[in-house]
């Protein structure tokens, strides 16, 4: 967040990208991996706040690490040390090709390279020489071609194998791992080379239970060869805009599958019926699919369907009284579809859902009423809706609420006493225009918050004092432009802050900042389109924690934000103005 205030914020589009040290594989991927440190820097605190001491074989290894350039092989080592050892110099980015060799046959168990810089056809042959003892391998985002694949085949033991992101593996590479029959998770997202012709080697290991085909655009008819797979329990093919109807007659077979995702796909009601014999499914991602209420009648028989996602695509009211059957449902994401009130008479019996999205939708004050009593609820999503003040008197019961959206409704200060009793809020998103210093008074109660959004709220300084309340707050966005320094001298007493987002504040200054340093376990700190300075800089070395740090039109430039990374915040990882 941080950007202008806009009617709908993309989650995607809000967060910081990946800047200076971060390898182009996790641009690649997104994974924010790397965002983490190794145990043996990241020392446990335990209850008085007191760092505990590592063991001593945790000191080894890190030693070791440190002085990698020292060793040859670890060949002679238990198998466990040398795991141990190699995931330590991957964590802490500091292994080479040339160091790779050192665990030639060691027998490792599981090689995790997913994402990490400079992986190719090079590193393939350590990782084969483990041989029989390798269990996972894990290449994503790497440079790995067909050829180098190859060398995989003879690690006859594998179970999980994920290949996502490794663009130069076509239907010739898939063909070195059709010997692979223990191999029970594969994944191979994002490889437009993958056609039917490669997806020929999966009857060959009939051991499957996993199988992740996300954007592959080339599958369309390839599906016909999973028929055999009867013990696979969960197929992604999110984003696979050839998959169509016809793709779905082959899945009628694979009676065992528990998770089916089709997310984005051209699968229209008709495609759905081939589904309705899959009695053990529990969930079933639809979105963005051609599909309209009438799909209901070829899943109503679903007894054991926990999660379904129906949103953005063509649902309307009718039909949608089908939706009452599916007693098992826990998750429904119907959002972004033209439904209104009256699909929440058919929701009343759901008693067991505990998560509802209802974003975007014509969802009104009376609708609901039909909510009141479903009691498990945990999560209700009811964004840009046209909810107002009576609808939240229908929400005051639902004690076990633990996430609330309210964003662009319009809710205004008097209606957020309704919630003044939901004692197991963690969560409430109020990015509303109406919403004013009054409206947080009313929520002084809810003392169990740790996020809570107030992007566009009208928030003052005198509102900020009733947030020392709020003291299990790790996530705080107000930005509303409300705010000077004042406010911020409030904030800076919310100690379990881990987020805080205060962009669009015009008035503060590097006083705000000296404020702010008293935040210590803040991991991202945004302050974008204030007054503050590169002078201001010198009172934030004190957050070690900081990953994330948005400054964006302010008086400070990148040179200024690399110098403080450089000299006081190492593990600084993204930052804006880049």
């Amino acid at each position: 967040m941080g950007g202008a205030c806009s009617r709908k914020r993309d989650p995607q589009t809000t967060e910081p990208a990946a800047q200076g040290v971060v390898s182009r594989k996790y641009s690649k991927s997104g994974s924010s991996k790397w965002l983490g440190t190794s145990f043996s820097r990241a020392s446990i605190d335990n209850k008085d706040g007191n760092k505990l001491c590592p063991s001593l074989l945790e000191l080894c290894i890190y030693k070791i690490s440190e002085e990698i350039n020292q060793y040859g092989t670890f060949y002679k080592l238990p198998r466990d040390i040398s795991q141990q050892i190699f995931n330590e110099l991957v964590y802490s980015q500091r292994l080479t090709k040339a160091h790779l060799e050192a665990f030639r046959d060691c027998a490792l168990q599981d090689i995790n390279l997913g994402e990490y810089p400079g992986v190719d056809d090079n590193w393939l042959g350590v990782v084969s020489s483990q041989g029989l003892s390798l269990l996972s391998a894990d290449l994503s985002g790497s440079d790995v071609t067909d050829s180098g694949l190859c060398h995989v085949q003879d690690c006859k033991n594998v179970e999980d194998l994920n290949l996502n992101f490794c663009d130069k593996i076509s239907d010739d590479g898939l063909e070195c791992i059709k010997g692979l029959s223990n191999l029970t998770t594969l994944s191979l997202k994002r490889n437009s080379k993958i056609t039917t012709k490669g997806m020929s080697v999966l009857p060959g290991l009939g051991n499957l239970s996993k199988l992740d085909l996300e954007r592959c655009t080339g599958i369309h008819g390839g599906l016909i060869h999973l028929k055999g797979l009867k013990k696979l329990e969960a197929l992604n093919i999110n984003c696979c805009n050839c998959i169509t109807d016809v793709d779905m007659k082959p899945l009628s077979d694979l009676t065992n599958l528990k998770e089916l995702q089709i997310s984005c796909s051209k699968v229209t009601d008709h495609g759905v019926t081939f589904l309705k014999g899959l009695h053990k499914l529990a969930l079933l991602n639809m979105e963005r699919c051609p599909i309209s209420s009438a799909c209901l009648d070829s899943l109503s028989d679903l007894v054991g369907l926990h999660y379904l996602n129906v949103s953005r695509s063509n649902f309307t009211d009718e039909g949608c009284d089908k939706l009452s059957k599916l007693k098992s449902l826990k998750v429904l994401n119907m959002g972004f579809n033209d439904i209104s009130d009256a699909v929440l008479a058919h929701l009343k019996g759901l008693t067991n859902l505990e998560s509802l999205n209802l974003d975007s939708c014509m969802i009104k004050d009376g609708g609901l009423v039909h909510l009141s009593g479903l009691n498990r609820l945990k999560c209700l999503e009811l964004s840009d809706t046209e909810v107002g003040n009576n609808g939240l008197r229908h929400l005051s019961g639902l004690v076990n609420l633990e996430s609330l959206n309210l964003s662009f409704t319009a809710i205004t200060d008097g209606g957020l006493r309704n919630l003044a009793k939901l004692s197991s809020l963690r969560s409430l998103n109020l990015d509303v225009r109406q919403i004013t210093d009054a409206g947080l008074a009313a929520l002084t109660s809810l003392t169990g918050l740790t996020h809570l959004d107030l992007f566009c709220a009208k928030i003052t300084d005198n509102g900020t004092n009733y947030l020392r309340n709020l003291k299990n707050l790790r996530s705080l966005e107000i930005c509303g432009g409300g705010l000077t320094d004042v406010g911020v001298k409030n904030i800076k007493d919310l100690q379990s802050l881990v987020l805080l987002n205060l962009s669009q504040n015009s008035h503060l200054t590097d006083k705000s900042l000296e404020f702010i340093s008293e935040l210590t376990n803040l991991v991202s700190l945004n302050v974008s389109s204030s007054r503050v300075t590169n002078v201001g800089l010198q009172h934030l070395t004190s957050l070690k924690n900081l990953k994330s740090l948005s400054l964006e039109s302010t008086k400070v430039t990148s040179n200024d934000i690399k110098k403080l990374h450089e000299s006081h915040l190492p593990g600084l990882v993204t930052y804006r103005p880049e």
